[in-house]
């Protein structure tokens, strides 16, 4: 099947879901799923000209995969596993270093050259070469992670499958995820750009830009090499003024830093302390 044939057997399935007891519809799934375990699809993709395209029939045909598949154990040396969706497997042919007890689900994409400490990634994921994926840290379904990337211990990236016209999160070629980072609900973060341990990125965070003479306040977006730490922003409530928390964008990461220079390196050319 070409990709339209595929395109329009999930949408129609999407609409009856009597239509996936076909076998037409199943092989349709299966070929998606593997497609994307394979780099040779993606959930979401960027385009010429920066914008990310998100392919919301191939986010259907993930979320159409879970009922065509039966719960089964899993037995991995030692551990045992109860689920639907199949491990990830053949790193060494793959080039993917994977450090036990890490866990890669089927259909999610990890590029060769990338390193997954003791870590989850869910189906749909992608992520790119030369990308560490470090203790504890958890890569949510669908979410896109670039090339060069460092998510550090704990950082937790937000999965995406329903609403199916929501973004998944966007983590841009050499960004920094500094430790403990929560970011979800389809937030994008630009290359190179650095966030503090701690930083909390959702749809409804302020991200203030404190650089200049007046602070500019957006949501959902951090622009390339922006060095951004947690804060606080004063809302009003009926019983008073508190604070509320933010990410405060504090400057750019320098022309002449290294890609992979330590987060602590980053944040002290802002005198800021980690």
């Amino acid at each position: 099947m070409d990709i339209t044939d595929l395109k329009s057997t999930i949408e129609n399935a999407w609409e009856d879901r009597s239509l996936l007891a076909a076998s037409k519809t199943k092989d349709c799934i299966n070929i998606i799923v593997d497609l994307l375990d394979k780099g040779l699809l993606r959930v979401a993709e960027p385009l010429e000209n920066g914008e990310w395209q998100v392919n919301e029939w191939i986010k259907k045909a993930v979320i159409l995969y879970f009922p065509l598949k039966q719960m089964k154990s899993i037995e991995v040396g030692p551990f045992e596993y109860y689920d639907k969706v199949p491990l990830k497997e053949h790193y060494e042919e793959l080039g993917v270093r994977v450090v036990p007890p890490a866990v890669v689900r089927y259909g999610s994409f990890i590029e060769r050259g990338a390193v997954l400490m003791p870590s989850y990634v869910n189906i749909g994921a992608h992520v790119g070469s030369g990308t560490m994926v470090d203790t504890w840290a958890t890569v949510g379904s669908c979410a896109q992670i670039g090339q060069g990337v460092h998510l550090s211990g704990g950082v937790g990236i937000g999965g995406v499958l329903e609403p199916v016209q929501a973004a998944p999160v966007i983590i841009e070629d050499h960004a920094f995820i500094g430790s403990r980072c929560i970011v979800v609900e389809g937030c994008h973060v630009g290359a190179e750009a650095v966030l503090g341990a701690g930083t909390v990125l959702t749809g409804s965070t302020k991200i203030v830009d404190v650089t200049g003479s007046e602070p500019i306040i957006t949501k959902g977006y951090v622009p390339p090499r922006s060095v951004v730490i947690p804060g606080t922003i004063t809302k009003k409530f009926p019983a008073g003024e508190f604070g509320t928390s933010c990410a405060l964008i504090i400057g750019k990461r320098k022309e002449s830093t290294d890609r992979k220079t330590s987060l602590n390196e980053c944040l002290r050319d802002f005198d800021v302390a980690v």
